[in-house]
């Protein structure tokens, strides 16, 4: 399975819409910018057709190291969480 990266993405865009590369580039990173800045702020990002992107705080909590069997407080912390659309579900599993 190959994986697809950044570059690869504008690369469609390119082929797609056909604007410059750099265009496409700069396009790329201004929606991916727009998607950090909103969880950064505290918000939760839904992309109809493809899924939710949500932040979910996590309180502290003790842990165990599982090699040594020593206990450790894992410190609150904030975690973003992928939900796919029923779209993106179904065209995955065809």
């Amino acid at each position: 399975m190959k994986t697809i990266t950044r570059s690869d993405v504008a690369d469609k865009i390119y082929e797609q819409i056909g604007l410059s590369r750099k265009n496409c580039n700069d396009l790329l990173d201004m929606v991916v910018d727009e998607i950090k800045n909103e969880l950064v702020s505290g918000k939760d990002v839904k992309l109809s057709s493809f899924g939710t992107f949500s932040l979910r705080r996590k309180s502290p909590r003790i842990g165990r190291n599982p090699k040594t069997g020593v206990e450790a407080e894992i410190s609150a912390r904030t975690v973003i969480s992928f939900k796919p659309s029923q779209n993106l579900r179904k065209a995955v599993n065809r």
